[in-house]
């Protein structure tokens, strides 16, 4: 299914779930002729991204909404600044204006923590990534937003790579097996292995994967990790991650750091719309 077949069933099925039969207080009290105007205000500084998911969440109700961003997904934006407008069908605007709200300060959180790992490590060759560690149902927007601030996206899900974890390994009986068996099922797909121990690198780094994970290894871990593999293989830090200690982890010459506080546990970027009769 297409990415943008896949937004639009998203942003149809959140609409109903809010609306429901009908919005009673809006059909209530705004008649079906009034036209409303709206502005969209940011009450604190961050980076935007899902302005065009917002405006495809008014377009779904009704086709003639006029939508206007004034900023760019991706923008950094200072408090009280205008980001986008939007005029109407009253009922529409009012209807709509939850859904997109959710959607567009999610997303908009999500782009301003990866803005600030992205600072943390600017001075390094790492790049930042995201995790699946996402709302379920939501990920296509989540991992839009990462891009937004300025991350990278890891694997999308569960079947457009191999990451070989602990768990699998201990399944299979060790790392060799795991990836002669993930390269017998498929060749053409990349190949990743978690490793915990100096032990456990050796043996991947003699199987050349696509990539090796350093799974919650300390600062001097990574660091002997990275002089002992010397470039052969890009190499992934995950776990013990923060804001804290981004910034050393870069610092040892790894190639990507992976965050899971990206979107797991996100704070949204507070964001108004502010309507107005016209």
């Amino acid at each position: 299914m297409k990415q943008d077949t896949i937004i639009k069933k998203k942003i149809l099925q959140a609409l109903r779930e809010d609306i429901g039969k009908e919005d009673v207080t809006t059909f209530a009290t705004i008649p079906e002729s009034t036209v409303l105007y709206g502005e969209f205000l940011a009450k604190e500084s961050g980076v935007i991204s899902g302005l065009d998911i917002a405006e495809s969440t008014f377009r779904s109700l009704n086709k003639k909404i006029e939508f206007k961003s004034i900023v760019k997904n991706g923008s950094l934006i200072k408090k009280d600044q205008i980001i986008a407008t939007i005029k109407g069908n009253g009922r529409t605007l009012l209807m709509g204006e939850r859904t997109a709200l959710n959607f567009l300060q999610r997303m908009s959180g999500i782009a301003t923590t990866t803005k600030d790992y992205v600072e943390a490590v600017k001075n390094t060759k790492a790049i930042i990534l995201d995790t699946r560690k996402t709302v379920p149902g939501l990920r296509i927007f989540d991992k839009q937003a990462v891009r937004d601030g300025g991350g990278k996206n890891h694997r999308f899900g569960l079947f457009d790579m191999f990451l070989i974890k602990d768990n699998h390994i201990a399944a299979t009986g060790s790392i060799t097996k795991s990836i002669e068996a993930a390269r017998k099922c498929n060749a053409k797909l990349l190949i990743e292995v978690e490793v915990k121990n100096h032990n456990e690198l050796k043996e991947a780094l003699m199987q050349k994967p696509d990539r090796i994970m350093l799974d919650n290894m300390n600062i001097e871990q990574i660091r002997n990790a990275v002089k002992f593999v010397a470039g052969k293989i890009p190499l992934e830090v995950s776990g013990g991650v923060n804001l804290t200690t981004v910034s050393e982890i870069a610092k040892t010459g790894v190639d990507y750091i992976s965050v899971g506080a990206l979107t797991h546990s996100v704070k949204a970027l507070d964001i108004s719309l502010e309507i107005k009769n016209i």
